[in-house]
């Protein structure tokens, strides 16, 4: 486990294994598991597991882990069957829609629900 470990972050607990998750993808680094509520017909989030509250809190030694969570992205839209296009998105900050305070990217392919008109 990470030194950067917040016990009462529901990620947190995620990565240790308190909470039940179903897991994309899994390494010393990261963590992609599917959201509960997602928005898309493929959603899933990529988490470090260490924790970083928000991307304001990422380190320029955390450069290299953004840099895997983003390419981690469209190999795993691949994996799970979605091969025309993906969304991603990190929230940050209160007024970014951040909901849960460590860092996190939203994953989401299939049918557009975003889409307009």
């Amino acid at each position: 486990m990470s030194a950067r470990h917040d016990p009462n972050c529901i990620f947190c607990k995620i990565i240790a294994g308190q909470i039940p998750s179903k897991k994309a993808y899994e390494d010393e680094e990261l963590l992609a598991f599917h959201d509960i509520n997602p928005w898309a017909p493929v959603h899933v989030l990529i988490i470090p597991k260490a924790h970083i509250a928000t991307l304001y809190d990422a380190q320029p030694e955390d450069d290299a882990l953004l840099g895997r969570m983003l390419g981690l992205a469209p190999r795993l839209m691949r994996e799970l069957g979605v091969d025309d296009g993906f969304r991603t998105i990190v929230n940050t900050g209160p007024n970014g829609g951040q909901e849960v305070y460590h860092l996190h990217m939203h994953v989401m392919g299939g049918p557009r629900p975003w889409k307009k008109g």
